[in-house]
């Protein structure tokens, strides 16, 4: 189990290298991760490599019995190369140039990213091929994050035309019939004419915008595969890792194709940053963190956990005593098997003076420092339960495409699809059921639940797995805008929503409508939900049943002909169609149905009380983690604020 922090010697006086490195091996670590923001230091001057002061830290560090994660260190190109190709640094939307400066500005379609990180990362990791302490490969840092997942420049420009070109064969007229360019008088002669979907007047072609997205998305996942060919060309058996930062679902990129090139999936675990009044809530955080399991379908390794207050110009909430230890636990409960602190001392110049580490400023250990000890020294003896495989019987399902759809056209003011899956998520999350966020290019066939948010584009393939899940016995639960647009991101002609889905769940939608509020129309249960009322809003679909039970239908004047949800059995299994936006009271008494039906075992815990199992063949654990600020209690366990307790069994 590798545990440690993320250490910048560089940053430091080199005299200080020694006791630093006595200290993190004081601490409890055994892993140091390093270099990846350092270029300018490995070269200085164009082609002149040096990497003497790494080989002393390692060296240092080896002396210490300490692992080393390297970084190769493109996510920051430096100044000289930024002068000398100014065409590498990417554009806003407005056509500005980013200036050097920051980090991530260099653009993903540029020819000179490419020569330039060939040549340093040959250099560097033929350097390291036979370094025996290097126990993984760092590519690049956050790859996609703080806007850099965005370029409008020229060389973008050109290479966009081209993807285009190779989508179509060549064919202009098929794009022009595919996107249905007649619209407005939009049509291409050549693939040259085809822009940018920069701003313009309205907007651009739904269907061209897709494809822009899909172009974002692969030349980021080009980039890491660049990396990770070249570094295995010269160390084949290296262990290559990226560390995805939060918010995954919302960047123009897929991180589950860039997770498949690299071997371990890291996860930059943030649960505040700068300016935030308070932490996410705990079940966002866990989501956040099945998230990253999902990216491989296995455990991870967390590499930037907190544990003081962090913020660039803005910082913030800081963690009260034990709570980000708490959060530590919480990672390794939901897949962590690995685990660093960002960072080991705080910055005192740069742009990170206030992301605070283990120890600040001030060089003393404290509070903070003896936290970090105190879960080193627990979590290691539960390796064996910690890294066995997750199995859980839930998986809720998403779409690069249809996220990308909704960026595109979001159809709701009050629609968005990560936080709806979120909100799916707790209904789970509250009753310690285990759920897995998966691609839907992930096989699900083993799950009791799957649950569909919002895919709203509908391909065939994963039309006819979710038939066989269902008719084998499997449940799946789809909601509102699910099963309305093709591949191009078009609406279907002549075909009733859900598109090719309503023999499975019984219904067309006859209309829908977007909605301005979360609680704007009532809704009244029959059958089982006989005699439950409560409100939904922000959007619904009017939806006829042919021959699917109503669970629930609208209570307003003129819409109470038509059912808000329904489910119908079809083979061995059920399929539920929850056709609007409903409240969290109304959606865990469906939840809670269908988990029964499903015979889940359920843990019950009070409000704010995580219960985690986990298993390997020599050892069992639960762990019981109280997420609130006061003392609770749980199966006769007494937790103090912010506690992790794990137990035998």
């Amino acid at each position: 189990m590798y545990l440690g922090v993320d250490y910048y010697p560089e940053q430091w006086d080199e005299n200080m290298l020694d006791e630093d490195l006595d200290r993190i091996v004081e601490l409890g670590c055994n892993t140091i991760r390093i270099a990846e923001f350092s270029w300018h230091l490995m070269e200085k001057t164009e082609g002149e490599f040096d990497f003497s002061f790494f080989d002393r830290v390692i060296e240092k560090a080896k002396e210490r019995g300490l692992f080393v994660i390297m970084g190769t260190p493109t996510a920051t190109i430096p100044a000289w190369l930024a002068r000398k190709h100014p065409e590498i640094l990417s554009e806003f939307e407005n056509g500005q140039k980013r200036t050097f400066g920051g980090r991530h500005n260099y653009c993903f379609s540029s020819d000179c990213l490419y020569e330039y990180s060939q040549k340093i990362v040959r250099a560097l990791v033929s350097h390291y091929k036979n370094e025996s302490a290097i126990v993984a490969w760092q590519i690049d840092n956050e790859i996609g994050h703080e806007g850099s997942d965005i370029c409008f420049c020229e060389s973008c420009h050109r290479k966009f035309q081209s993807f285009l070109k190779e989508k179509f064969g060549g064919d202009i007229d098929k794009l022009n019939y595919t996107y249905g360019t007649t619209f407005w008088s939009q049509e291409y002669n050549s693939f040259d004419e085809i822009p940018l979907p920069s701003e313009t007047i309205t907007t651009h072609n739904p269907a061209l915008r897709l494809d822009w997205e899909r172009f974002r998305s692969r030349l980021i996942v080009d980039f890491i595969a660049f990396q990770a060919r070249l570094i295995r060309e010269i160390s084949p058996n290296a262990t290559l890792m990226h560390d995805f930062p939060g918010g995954g679902l919302t960047k123009h990129v897929d991180y589950s194709k860039v997770a498949k090139l690299v071997d371990k999936a890291g996860c930059n675990n943030y649960p505040v940053w700068g300016g935030q009044k308070e932490p996410i809530l705990p079940h966002e955080i866990a989501f956040g963190l099945d998230y990253i399991r999902g990216l491989k379908g296995e455990n991870f390794w967390i590499t930037e956990a907190i544990m003081g207050a962090q913020g660039h110009d803005v910082t913030g909430y800081l963690p009260r005593p034990n709570q980000a230890k708490m959060w530590s636990y919480q990672a390794m409960a939901h897949g962590g098997e690995a685990l660093l602190y960002f960072r080991y001392r705080g910055a005192t110049k740069g742009a990170e003076q206030f992301c605070y580490g283990v120890i600040d400023a001030d060089n003393v250990p404290g509070r903070k420092f003896y936290e970090v000890q105190s879960f080193f020294s627990d979590i290691a003896s539960y390796e064996s339960a910690l890294s066995s495989e997750i199995q859980n019987d839930v998986a809720i399902v998403y779409d690069y495409d249809s996220l990308a759809s909704f960026r595109i056209q979001r159809q709701s003011i009050l629609l968005d699809v990560p936080q709806q899956m979120t909100k799916l998520y707790k209904l789970f999350y509250d009753l310690n059921v285990g759920v897995d966020i998966i691609p839907e290019d992930r096989d699900f066939s083993d799950k009791k639940i799957v649950v569909l948010p919002q895919l709203i584009i509908t391909k065939p393939d994963m039309e006819q797995r979710v038939k066989n899940f269902v008719y084998n016995g499997g449940i799946a639960i789809f909601t509102y805008r699910s099963a309305v647009k093709d591949e191009n991101n078009n609406l279907f002609f002549g075909k009733a929503i859900p598109v090719n889905y309503t023999e499975l769940l019984g219904i067309t939608v006859e209309e829908t409508e977007s909605l301005q509020d979360e609680e704007c129309f009532e809704v009244a249960g029959s059958g089982e939900f006989d005699g439950t009322f409560g409100k939904g809003g922000a959007f619904r679909d009017m939806i006829k049943p042919i021959d699917a039970e109503v669970l629930f239908r609208y209570g307003d004047k003129f819409n109470k002909e038509f059912a808000a949800v329904t489910k119908k059995k079809s083979g061995k299994g059920i399929a539920y169609y929850i056709g609007c936006g409903l409240t969290e009271q109304i959606l865990t008494q469906i939840i809670n149905s269908v988990i029964e039906k499903a015979k889940i075992k359920t843990l019950i815990s009070p409000d704010g009380v995580e219960i985690v199992k986990r298993r390997s063949n020599e050892q069992s654990v639960t762990m019981y983690i109280n997420h609130n600020d006061f003392a609770v209690r749980v199966n006769g366990i007494n937790l103090a604020p912010f506690e992790c307790k794990i137990v035998d069994g």
